[in-house]
């Protein structure tokens, strides 16, 4: 089967199988229809390789409150009617896990969802952003969270936009949490910035290299929040980092940082890297510019960028006196990396609000 972009399949799906179907069964019935619940598909990432697993005829429709009881009669009247390929691809999928599994001609399950629309929203972001969206809820959703639901398409909202109203609802941060957010990234660049140069004075190049990998990926995620992109998770965060206008000298930058040389290149490289994300954050506008330059670290002989002086302007220029006294911890996945905790959208809220 040739392959085809996992949004364009979804759409066809949608438009050409699964609304006539809907049509027939009750011409009057109010739903959106999209894709947003994540996968490789969502941020236009996929490839023939992600047709192993949660890849195939699939997208998720929507009703309102008042529908719920219908949902499933619903999907009673899909997996009666769809039928058991699309355009070469099965439309069944085979699996134990709570995904969907491989698309297979002998599965048991169809690709097609059936939810109350803020229920869904509740479920995948532990709050419905039609009731508004609070700081707190803004430093308790991931950002690969946030890249899936205002990623993917909407292929029909048919709820009055109740469906678009709510990604747009979280399409980017408020100005005061984005500060917060970059300032907490500025500051634990600046409370690790100094340890590469250590690790390779005492001649522990593995140490250094593995200190400078974690600024590598706390820039490349600054870079794409400085650029108003949701950073994914670990596996995409170079390939959609890369997408970023003038993202080249960084990422050249930050390969040398890492790479085989001694560490006066690698140093070269990271302060490079450091000083071009830090003009970056100059250029938003949202705080009084720094020009933060490398200096030498007190009266050792390596260099940093000083990054919490570019904190230090993002925190002070925050007008929201519940964000000026936090703790510069930023949102959730900028101090938890379990994958186990963030994806699961009450645990996420339970760590948040301990803190």
């Amino acid at each position: 089967m040739a392959f085809l972009p996992g949004l364009t399949l979804a759409r066809r799906y949608h438009d050409e199988v699964v609304a006539p179907i809907l049509r027939r069964h009750d011409p009057d019935l109010r739903y959106a229809a999209g894709l947003l619940d994540g996968g490789s598909e969502l941020l236009g990432l996929d490839t023939a390789r992600s047709t192993d697993h949660d890849w195939g005829p699939r997208l998720q429709l929507f009703v309102p409150a008042a529908e719920a009881a219908r949902i499933p009669d619903l999907h009673a009247a899909l997996s009666a009617e769809l039928p058991m390929e699309f355009l070469g691809w099965p439309t069944r999928f085979s699996g134990e896990n709570e995904r969907l599994g491989r698309a297979d001609p002998v599965g048991s399950r169809h690709g097609v969802s059936v939810d109350e629309v803020a229920g869904w929203w509740r479920c995948r972001l532990g709050f419905d952003p039609a009731a508004g969206v609070t700081t707190a809820d803004w430093l308790a959703i991931p950002t690969q969270r946030l890249a899936e639901v205002t990623g993917g398409a909407v292929f029909h909202d048919g709820l009055g936009g109740a469906l678009t109203a709510r990604r747009t609802a979280v399409d980017w941060y408020p100005s005061d949490v984005w500060r917060h957010v970059l300032a907490a990234a500025w500051t634990r660049i600046a409370q690790a910035e100094h340890l590469p140069g250590r690790c390779a004075e005492v001649g522990d190049e593995l140490g250094s290299r593995v200190v400078t990998a974690g600024l590598a990926r706390d820039l490349m995620r600054l870079g794409l929040l400085l650029h108003r992109r949701w950073p994914p998770y670990d596996k995409w965060l170079g390939t959609v980092f890369g997408w970023v206008a003038g993202a080249e000298p960084v990422i050249a930058a930050l390969g040398d940082a890492l790479g085989p040389g001694d560490w006066a290149r690698r140093q070269a490289g990271l302060v490079e890297a450091l000083q071009t994300v830090a003009r970056w954050t100059d250029e938003t506008a949202l705080a009084a510019p720094v020009h933060a330059r490398a200096e030498p670290f007190h009266s050792r002989p390596f260099l940093v960028l000083r990054a919490e002086r570019v904190a230090a302007a993002l925190s002070a220029a925050i007008t929201d006196p519940a964000l000026r006294h936090r703790p510069p911890l930023g949102a959730i996945d900028q101090y938890v990396h379990s994958a186990d905790v963030l994806a699961d959208a009450a645990r996420v809220r339970r760590v948040a609000g301990s803190l």
